[in-house]
């Protein structure tokens, strides 16, 4: 336990100073910091992405959750016919809960997205402030 209370502690160490430095000079962003933070950020609503990725305009952000009753699911675009009419007939409403997209600023496309390992173990991550 006391290897994971040092990490954090390293991490608010490092995002404060990230703050000081972006409020004293105006430079540097909010960025170089590990999973822990990114998922932290993803939980309260922010974007995230990673300096490593190949693709340019990448975020990840987490998809608010979200009861769909039976009165939208015929009219929802995203989902085939045949999966509206078993939702229809078993339940009749989806509940969207704990979802991430990873988001292509650029040409608008959405994918689900669940972390890499590479991800995981990553320190290039960085809050999407732009």
């Amino acid at each position: 336990m006391l290897v994971a209370q040092m990490e954090a502690m390293t991490d608010y160490i490092q995002a404060l100073a990230l703050r000081f430095t972006r409020m004293e000079s105006g430079d540097g962003g909010y960025n170089s910091f590990g999973f822990g933070v990114a998922i932290t950020l993803l939980k309260k609503g922010f974007s995230v992405r990673r300096e490593g990725w190949n693709g340019k305009g990448l975020m990840v952000f987490k998809q608010v959750p979200a009861h769909i009753d039976g009165t939208i699911i015929p009219k929802m675009q995203s989902l085939p016919q045949s999966a509206i009419e078993q939702v229809m007939k078993h339940t009749g409403f989806i509940d969207y809960t704990s979802q991430c997209l990873i988001y292509n600023s650029q040409t608008g496309r959405a994918d689900s997205w669940v972390p890499s390992i590479s991800d995981v173990f990553a320190n290039d991550w960085e809050l999407v402030t732009e």
